[in-house]
């Protein structure tokens, strides 16, 4: 090993280490690798942003600039009204609301499949009284599963399909992934739709199967009134009594210190608490508690924190973009319950949800500047929320790309929608979720770099040694296995930039077409369904579902298992 591939294999690991514990920003992490990658004389000083013209990346940012203009025309949520209407319940339910999500991740990236899918799920789980855990996990699934089948699903398909380019001059076509991806994504989502009713049983209050399904746990601040049932029971007392779970009392704006036995609430004082979304709602209608911000005819609505939205990590009491508009936080659903302090010094992660009181119009504008998705829509236009022209522009597009590049194809797409009004594109370029695309820009010289350098080959040659990656079979097989394990601790684009080199190896290794291995790196990039912090999409999940850990062990286990052994046949069967 060269003292040059000894550096790039210590920081392509330190990196990975970053990525993994999170402590650091993404963009910021990629920025120094990239910069650290040059200093150590990996790659050359026109290489350094060569990333930021990549087709991948352009196309990665044409897909999220339609995925705006798609979204918000409101055509899928005639999918909940349909549903509902034919009085749907159980696993049919389930299987086409994911079977719906599952077919537009075809066409966009995984997150916004996911975002589009979501407020027509809880408007499903509604009015038909499927209870949320059963349908948000498998959209979820469903949204990773679509993403398997072709070349735009997901970054990581175009990136294998640009190592591809780079090895043989020739790059995978649109749909070359969906005869794995299309049969893999169909078992899947079948699969988790039978999964879900039998492993998160409903939640009614009638249901005797579900005395142990979480509700969704909500934090909150309220007042004790005068005469409230409250009064005279001690802190430690209240679960039992009123099903609260207290964190703090106030009494004239000081902490009440003490036992939990003999802090007694008194009227006027100021309760913290944590209890299931139900209990608060029942204990104001009883005028046990009370919000001292309560407006006359306030409109309620309740928001998901979204990866790239600006209040992550933000605390409550700085968030000026509500409080400027008049607008009150009254609950939060945090993923993680870490209560410190007050109501409002608790702090904003990936998934929480909050529960918003005010004007409809100024918490639309709100949401809308600090990227938070409103899981009860914000009202549109009424001509837009009908129009089919967006779909129709972005068909059109996706039928272009047989003939020219999907970067050029989708730029056209952009350029229609433009002038036809349906897309602001100064506006739209500042809602991106700009820290990813950078992260995938600056990651792509140090993935270009893992084969130009001999690297891979270092590295399949290691492998080798010790694993028969000769054979075809076994080769896809380890591929395969890699990218499964890695991609729940770093980002599906980074799995498929750092093992394509080495799937090209492998190839190389046993005398074989590189397709059926690089196919395996993107099929494993996208098999993320074992943890919360994997995918964006579990963690989003987790918060809106009230999901434990476990549960995606419970469902994603099986999928899988399923999905890598199922790969494995229709790559030996297709690509070998």
């Amino acid at each position: 090993m060269t003292p040059e591939q000894a550096c790039l294999l210590i920081l392509l690991i330190a990196m990975l280490v970053l990525f993994l514990i999170d402590r650091f920003r993404v963009e910021v992490v990629a920025i120094a690798g990239l910069l650290a990658g040059y200093a150590l004389g990996l790659y050359p000083t026109d290489a350094v942003f060569a990333g930021f013209a990549s087709p991948v990346v352009i196309t990665v940012v044409e897909i999220l600039l339609v995925v705006q203009v798609l979204a918000r025309t409101r055509f899928f949520d005639r999918v909940s009204t349909a549903l509902a209407s034919r009085g749907m319940r159980g696993t049919g339910v389930i299987a086409i609301l994911s079977g719906v999500t599952g077919f537009v991740s075809i066409f966009m990236n995984n997150i916004g499949a996911f975002s589009i899918s979501l407020p027509v799920a809880l408007r499903v789980s509604a009015v038909s009284a499927i209870p949320k855990r059963q349908l948000i996990m498998p959209i979820s699934f469903a949204a990773l599963l679509g993403g398997l089948v072709s070349l735009i699903g997901t970054p990581a398909n175009l990136l294998v399909s640009n190592a591809l380019a780079a090895a043989t001059g020739e790059s995978f076509r649109l749909f070359d992934f969906a005869y794995v991806g299309l049969p893999v994504a169909a078992a899947g989502i079948l699969m988790t739709s039978v999964l879900a009713p039998l492993l998160f049983p409903g939640d009614g209050e009638d249901d005797a199967a579900a005395p142990e399904t979480p509700r969704r746990r909500m934090v909150a601040e309220r007042r004790v009134p005068l005469g409230s049932p409250l009064i005279g029971t001690s802190l430690a007392n209240l679960p039992a009594r009123f099903a609260l779970k207290p964190h703090a009392l106030l009494r004239n704006d000081a902490f009440v210190f003490g036992s939990a036995e003999r802090s007694i609430v008194e009227a006027g004082d100021l309760l913290l608490a944590e209890a299931d979304d139900t209990v608060f709602v029942d204990l104001a209608a009883s005028g046990a508690l009370q919000t001292d911000h309560r407006q006359a005819e306030a409109s309620r609505v309740e928001a998901v924190v979204m990866p790239e939205s600006t209040l992550v990590g933000s605390r409550l009491r700085s968030l000026e973009v509500f409080t400027m508009r008049g607008i009150a936080i009254s609950a939060l659903s945090m993923r993680s319950p870490r209560i410190e302090g007050r109501f409002e010094d608790l702090q904003l992660s990936i998934g929480d949800v909050l529960v918003l009181e005010g004007d409809r119009a100024a918490i639309a504008e709100a949401l809308e500047e600090c990227e938070c998705l409103p899981l009860a829509s914000p009202p549109v236009s009424p001509s837009f929320s009908l129009s089919w022209q967006p779909f129709a522009i972005f068909a059109c597009g996706i039928a272009a790309t047989t003939v020219v590049r999907p970067d050029i194809a989708l730029a056209g797409v952009v350029l229609v929608l433009a002038l036809l009004n349906y897309l602001n594109i100064r506006q739209a370029m500042a809602d991106l979720n700009w820290p990813v695309i950078i992260m995938l820009a600056a990651m792509i010289p140090i993935g270009s770099a893992v084969g130009t350098s001999g690297t891979a080959e270092v590295i399949a040659s290691a492998l080798g040694a010790i694993l028969p990656v000769s054979q075809p079979l076994a080769g896809i097989a380890v591929v395969l296995l890699l990218a499964i394990a890695l991609t729940p601790f770093v980002n599906n684009a980074t799995v498929a930039i750092v093992l394509s080199p080495i799937a090209i190896e492998f190839a190389a290794a046993g005398h074989h077409q590189p397709q059926a291995y690089l196919l395996a790196v993107a099929l494993g990039a996208s098999l993320d369904f074992l943890t919360p912090f994997g995918h964006h999409n579990n963690t989003l999940a987790m918060g809106i579902g009230s999901y434990r850990f476990s549960d995606f062990i419970r469902a994603g286990l099986p999928v899988t298992v399923l999905s890598y052994f199922l790969s494995l046949l229709l790559l030996y069967v297709f690509w070998v």
